[in-house]
């Protein structure tokens, strides 16, 4: 605790809260989406479910989700001009009341050569089913 409070101190912000990763389970994650633009999506019964997948993946078999035990959170990066872009969910935490989703995106550097094609980062996840408000957070 003392050390985050050296950090904090240090660098003049308060920490960014911890979240949770065991709440988590990946059913879907990479560079190759159909979904073209930035956005972040909850899904909560079957029918949602079927339409996101259907935009993400025609051409992939729906994957099982059983929304009376979890629901479904994803971030899209939107259509990227090169290789190197990610996009990783990292877990999730309460606050104020709402369940928070922690995701960080990473591009490549500017020194590094990247592959000149078309890229839509993507990442997909079941969390444990809950009413109320979902929010994304975008960490560093």
């Amino acid at each position: 605790m003392m050390l985050l409070l050296a950090a904090w101190l240090q660098a003049g912000a308060p920490p960014t809260p911890p979240v949770h990763k065991p709440m988590l389970r990946t059913i879907d994650k990479g560079t190759e989406s159909n979904v073209d633009d930035a956005k972040t999506v909850v899904v909560r019964d079957a029918a949602a479910w079927k339409k996101l997948w259907q935009g993400h993946a025609p051409d992939r078999a729906l994957p099982a989700v059983d929304f009376s035990r979890e629901m479904v959170v994803a971030v899209f990066m939107g259509s990227r001009t090169t290789s190197g872009y990610d996009v990783a969910i990292q877990g999730t935490r309460e606050e104020g009341g709402a369940l928070v989703v922690a995701y960080r995106e990473t591009a490549p550097a500017r020194e590094v050569m990247t592959a000149q094609v078309i890229t839509s980062p993507y990442h997909i996840a079941a969390v444990p089913v809950r009413s109320g408000d979902v929010r994304f957070e975008k960490i560093k």
